[in-house]
């Protein structure tokens, strides 16, 4: 007979506790008095649990009901499950829907990923990182997924929501590389353009296409826009100005209608590992353990895709990284704004705001200096990041401070006005490059 998932939670959990009281016991400290975060977060975690029990509960129903098939008058399993799921919404007075996800979230938690549902009764996790966890690796299959848990995991104990999402689809692109263009080739085939009706005349246009080409026509709508939007005789915001500009430009079939856009094209950054350009296709650059070529904002793409993009076509930034280094670059305290190619770097480090959990680009956002300029800050790598504007405001009067930790490759060290510290990762850290003691021209050099 199996065990009983939620006999192995309790007993995990007052392991867990047990433990951590004797150790407490032993010990002449004190714990320091909690404050409004601390219950909060304490009062967090006793959700985590108890929604790591419910969810051990939501399948037992579900197992119970398929056991108990006469109750139900003998019907096949989908029309059981179903029944259930009637059932779950009404008591919970939630849509079916929102039952179905719930009762696919706890199958696959107990029988699929229980390690994450391990951390999520510890607390380690929160509910929305074990939901976001099930519903992304059950996408892959089964041989790839069962090696990707425990990584998963790890990012889901460590990370944000948000940028554990973006995390796992990194994980879950670049364990899948090798049949990228297969898959893409057989996706291209459902491209398509729907209408849907909305109220008060208005209607959605929604396109399905190659991802690189939907974030070249969002790059180039939003640069006119911000153009447009910039004249102090403008009214209308950026959202509306974007709408404008996309039907104008759909419908007139060129910017003779919008003079100020003359000369504005997209800008997407493609990121290719140098030595995967000598790989004559995706699978032989997966099996030399190289990571793909990546779209900035949209992840992986295929390589023959990627080498018709770095290939010189205008308005593409291309950016080839070396396997062990990559590059750094610094103006120190010779002029305030960075140069082009330094704001490129870092945005291309970060990839989105360096605020905990923002999930914001970081194309089009303020490169600020950790250390104010004011301050003696240089304009230098290790001392730049991108910040929307609402985070860099709160940097600067929010009671925050904020450091970049030496060797951190662009981390950024947020701390709260209570004294808590949150380390926030770049997407691509950077290397950091010492002149060695031997060398020539050492001294003079910033790295």
């Amino acid at each position: 007979m199996e065990n009983d998932p939620l006999d192995d939670l309790g007993a995990e959990y007052a392991d867990h506790t047990d433990d951590l009281e004797g150790r407490l016991a032993e010990s002449d400290w004190l714990a320091p008095p909690l404050d409004e975060i601390d219950r909060v977060t304490e009062v967090a975690g006793m959700m985590a649990v108890f929604a790591a029990e419910r969810f051990a509960h939501v399948d037992a129903l579900r197992l119970q009901a398929l056991a108990e098939v006469g109750r139900y008058g003998g019907a096949i399993a989908p029309v059981v499950e179903r029944s259930v799921r009637l059932e779950l919404a009404a008591a919970l007075r939630v849509t079916e829907s929102a039952a179905g996800q719930l009762m696919a979230v706890a199958e696959s938690l107990v029988h699929r990923y229980p390690a994450a549902l391990t951390s999520l009764s510890r607390a380690r996790m929160t509910e929305r990182h074990a939901e976001v966890l099930a519903t992304m690796l059950n996408e892959v299959d089964e041989v790839v997924r069962d090696e990707l848990v425990p990584r998963a995991v790890e990012l889901a104990e460590t990370l944000a929501v948000g940028a554990f999402r973006r995390s796992l689809r990194r994980l879950i692109d670049l364990a899948t590389a090798a049949s990228l263009a297969e898959r893409q080739r057989a996706a291209l085939g459902k491209r398509r353009v729907i209408v849907e009706p909305a109220a008060d005349g208005m209607a959605w246009v929604h396109a399905f296409l190659p991802a690189v080409e939907a974030f070249a026509l969002h790059s180039r709508i939003t640069a006119i826009g911000k153009t447009l939007t910039a004249h102090p005789d403008e009214e209308r915001t950026l959202d509306q100005a974007r709408a404008d500009v996309f039907g104008d430009l759909l419908i007139d079939g060129d910017t003779a209608a919008l003079p100020q856009s003359r000369g504005i094209r997209a800008t997407v950054a493609v990121t290719v590992p140098a030595l995967a350009l000598l790989h004559p296709d995706d699978r032989s650059r997966h099996a030399a353990g190289l990571a793909p070529a990546v779209v900035e904002g949209v992840g992986p793409i295929p390589l023959e895709r990627a080498g018709e993009l770095c290939g010189g076509a205008e308005g593409w930034m291309r950016v080839l990284t070396h396997p062990e280094t990559g590059m750094v670059l610094s103006v120190g305290r010779d002029q305030y704004r960075p140069p082009p190619a330094l704001r490129r770097l870092v945005r291309w480090r970060s990839e989105t705001c360096m605020a905990p959990g923002c999930g914001i680009p970081a194309s089009g956002r303020e490169i600020d200096h950790t250390q104010a300029w004011e301050h003696g800050g240089e304009t230098t790598v290790t001392n730049l990041a991108p910040l929307c504007k609402g985070h860099h405001t709160v940097k600067h009067h929010g009671g925050w401070s904020v450091r970049q930790p030496t060797d951190g490759g662009g981390a950024v060290e947020w701390r709260s006005p209570s004294g808590r510290r949150y380390l926030v990762q770049p997407t691509r850290p950077t290397p950091a490059f010492r002149p060695s003691p031997t060398a020539p021209y050492a001294g003079d050099a910033p790295f």
